[in-house]
């Protein structure tokens, strides 16, 4: 069986269970908001408006700002039951950052690449595999389009964790997937999980809303993208 019949084994039984498609109901803006925090509403509102008819659930969006130092939380929840914004810790793909710096420098869509792809996601539910339970992921735009075939999940990561970043001052890097710390990973199986949008991209917003700029560096150095990446290991140093 190949693995793309292996990773959508489950979803079907997932799909009969989940409410009919309807045309998304894109929430307002609280106005209470921090100037971050409008901005990344209006951006799960796009998503929301693009996405939202074939999702199951529509409360909540994860944005993922890979325009952020590993370092930052940069998974933001924007909840639009409870009007608010919560922001954690996400790692990227080791072909996305060769140089191991903790800056996301390009995106890539193929096979075999360890990249970080960006553009909109649903999420299905719960797993368990290589490390341990996991939540598999559908890419929705071109850009994402072979999530599942690339087994591109969301999971846990000892690499993930903040003790990690206290001793090297950013997180690890994973295959491709967004892997998070065991506690922040436990609140994203209870709350964006099971049909909901999850959108990634290199946005930069920082925490009081300005755009953040990366160090410069030689590009020249890196690897581009194509040519022979490093091994598959995670969170190799």
């Amino acid at each position: 069986m190949k693995r793309r019949d292996l990773l959508k084994g489950t979803l079907a039984a997932g799909a009969a269970l989940a409410a009919p498609a309807v045309r998304a109901q894109v929430p307002a803006t609280p106005v209470s908001l921090s100037l971050r925090d409008r901005r990344l509403f209006a951006i799960a509102q796009e998503q929301m408006a693009k996405h939202g008819a074939g999702l199951w659930h529509r409360d909540l969006v994860g944005v993922v700002d890979y325009g952020l130092h590993s370092s930052q939380p940069r998974m933001h929840f924007v909840d639009f039951e409870k009007g608010a914004v919560e922001s954690y810790r996400c790692a990227h793909g080791m072909g996305s950052d060769p140089e191991h710096d903790g800056w996301l420098n390009w995106f890539s869509n193929v096979p075999e690449s360890l990249c970080s792809s960006k553009g909109a996601y649903m999420t299905f539910g719960w797993y368990t595999g290589r490390y341990g339970t996991s939540v598999r992921l559908e890419g929705l735009d071109a850009s994402c389009s072979n999530a599942l075939d690339r087994a591109i999940v969301m999971h846990r990561a000892d690499y993930a964790e903040p003790s990690h970043v206290e001793r090297f001052g950013r997180l690890g890097r994973s295959n491709g997937c967004f892997a998070m710390s065991d506690a922040d990973f436990k609140l994203t199986l209870l709350r964006l999980a099971g049909g909901r949008l999850l959108f990634a991209d290199k946005l930069g917003i920082g925490p009081d809303g300005s755009t953040i700029s990366e160090p410069p560096k030689d590009l020249a150095l890196l690897v581009p993208e194509g040519a022979p990446q490093p091994p598959l290991v995670p969170g190799a140093f």
